[in-house]
């Protein structure tokens, strides 16, 4: 175990799957405590189980809930307390579908946890970090915040919001030691697609059809990396991709 995030509190949200979970694990192995956030009890205590109850902490949690995330945030043990790195993960894509055609609470789920909740937990944790003049608050934003695709509609639009607002608090952040950076990943292998087509496991599987996606390790990397740079550094964003995924071209509907 790496010990230079010794002394280090994290609280990571979505920590139940995915990014989130091996964001938890990276940060833990490389010495921080982590509060880890989810909504799937079982799965946070089964993280606490491996890697021990004396470096994560369970919290029940969904970031939608505004009046839930304000109390469990104010009631954390006053070990607990002083957050050091925020890692807002929580969040999701759901569909594929046009936007003519698409599930408007799709789009209310989507924006009230990759938009909303994001913000909320932010601003719970945030004036801690201002107080005590150290912080890191790590947004996971996606390269569909910078790239359209067909059917990306409004999980893409959401990203391009978690990309802004990063940047934004980094100019309200000016004259403290607070850090702010989103990390933008491309294709990465997790439940995502599985979320995203509402369980569907054989569609969910054909998206990564010979190709060798990020995995979330990968992911949790470039957060750690971030998080362990001097104080005096901040990254703003990184965009990672796999090397089997690029940029298509401009699209062109050509009547015959």
């Amino acid at each position: 175990m790496h010990t230079h995030l010794a002394g280090r509190i994290a609280l990571v949200t979505g920590a139940t799957a995915g990014f989130g979970e091996a964001c938890a694990e990276t940060l833990c192995r490389a010495g921080a405590q982590v509060i880890a956030a989810g909504r799937r009890k079982d799965r946070l205590d089964a993280l606490a189980a491996r890697l021990g109850k004396d470096r994560i902490h369970p919290l029940v949690l969904d970031v939608r809930d505004r009046g839930g995330v304000e109390k469990a945030v104010a009631a954390l043990p006053p070990a607990l307390a002083a957050v050091d790195v925020l890692v807002n993960n929580a969040g999701l894509a759901l569909g594929l579908e046009p936007a003519q055609r698409a599930s408007l609470d799709d789009w209310d789920t989507m924006i009230a946890t990759n938009c909303r909740g994001l913000v909320t937990v932010t601003r719970a944790v945030l004036p801690g970090m201002v107080a005590r003049n150290r912080g890191h608050v790590v947004n996971i934003g996606s390269v569909a915040g910078s790239y359209p695709y067909p059917g990306g509609n409004v999980y893409g639009a959401t990203k391009a919001f978690v990309r802004q607002f990063t940047l934004n608090l980094r100019s309200d952040l000016l004259g403290t030691g607070v850090r702010a950076t989103a990390i933008e990943p491309g294709m990465a292998e997790t439940e995502f697609s599985l979320v995203r087509f509402a369980g569907d496991a054989a569609k969910a599987a054909k998206v990564y059809e010979g190709v060798k996606p990020l995995s979330a390790a990968d992911v949790a990397e470039a957060v750690l990396w971030a998080v362990s740079l001097p104080a005096h550094v901040n990254v703003n964003a990184i965009e990672l991709m796999p090397v089997q995924q690029a940029f298509s071209p401009f699209a062109i509907h050509r009547k015959t």
